[in-house]
């Protein structure tokens, strides 16, 4: 018999997660830094936090 935190790891790493969400919001959010690179050159990095993000987070990885 496997230990609770063994058990409980296993069973976080088996459970499948839906992406599309994150998907849409990564699109949302590219579309929001070329935008923003249009209008204000320089202020394109403040978007990046969320593409980045939202890009980890539809692979999954975080």
């Amino acid at each position: 018999d496997l230990p609770y935190f063994c058990r409980k790891f296993l069973q976080m790493e088996s459970t499948k997660k839906s992406t599309g969400l994150y998907w849409v919001l990564f699109f949302a959010s590219v579309a929001a830094f070329f935008l923003v690179y249009a209008v204000g050159g320089g202020y394109c990095s403040m978007v990046l936090p969320f593409v980045v993000t939202f890009f980890a987070k539809s692979l999954d990885l975080i």
